[in-house]
């Protein structure tokens, strides 16, 4: 009986559901995160009778055709784009992207990766890094004896010194941008980092190129919708719970068949 190999593949689907929306519940609090959404399509169909074979020797053709279908596969778990709230922290390595773009950090294995989460810290170096210790790129290294850092809406990045008017320049940020966002591969830790689907990095200075500014003293919040989130989890607890109806009549119908003397 098909119907319960089919209702196994909904259940799996809704699981599948249920961790996605379960993970984005869990991130509603991080720093620059986007909701993902699982998507699904529906399997192959077993042709019973093929629409416009030709029934009778008159050339009669069947208009629809019997084709059932296999059940359902995920398809994709995509990054639903959109920036969260930019909330005040008032730290001067604090720095919300107001618009497209991520900034560019070296791992240590070499290869870049990219992130939205702007709570940037200071090495023991004095250079600029993540919370996890990666450096930005490119590297700027904050004088021991700078008072205070200021970093305008450009990226430009600027130290403030004792007995001194101006500020000292120690260097740019700079942003990148991809084609296709949806394509980059998510290593944990907020970073992504490039794959073939999402195009090669196209870098520039924040504010041109379509890309973002740069706001000092803010981060950006998470753009889950946990209204929403509840919701899709209402929807697919009750498509589980369907599902798994169809998997008892089966069974009762397959028990009904054994029992036919």
């Amino acid at each position: 009986m098909r119907a319960l190999q089919i209702a196994a593949t909904g259940m799996s689907a809704q699981q599948m559901r249920v961790e996605v929306i379960s993970n984005n519940l869990a991130n509603m609090s991080t720093t620059g995160y986007n909701a993902r959404r699982a998507e699904f399509a529906d399997l192959h169909y077993q042709q019973m009778t093929r629409p416009g074979t030709i029934a009778a020797s008159d050339g009669t053709v069947i208009p629809a055709g019997v084709q059932l279908g296999l059940g359902v596969r995920p398809t994709a778990v995509s990054v639903t784009l959109a920036q969260g709230s930019l909330s005040a922290t008032n730290s001067d390595l604090d720095v919300a992207i107001d618009g497209n773009g991520y900034l560019e950090v070296t791992l240590p294995s070499g290869v870049s990766g990219y992130t939205r989460d702007g709570g940037l810290k200071r090495s023991q170096d004095g250079q600029i890094v993540t919370s996890d210790g990666y450096p930005v790129v490119p590297d700027i290294t904050i004088p021991t004896d700078a008072q205070s850092i200021a970093i305008n809406s450009e990226g430009e990045v600027y130290a403030y010194f004792q007995n001194q008017i101006q500020p000292q320049l120690l260097g740019q940020f700079t942003l990148a941008s991809f084609t296709n966002e949806k394509g980059l591969e998510a290593m944990g830790s907020n970073l992504f980092i490039e794959t073939p689907a999402s195009g090669p990095p196209l870098v520039s200075t924040p504010g041109t190129d379509g890309l973002g500014t740069l706001r000092q003293g803010y981060l950006e919040a998470s753009s889950v919708d946990p209204v929403r989130e509840i919701t899709e989890l209402i929807q697919a607890q009750r498509g589980y719970e369907l599902n798994s109806k169809v998997i008892s009549a089966a069974d009762q119908m397959l028990g009904a068949t054994t029992q036919v003397r």
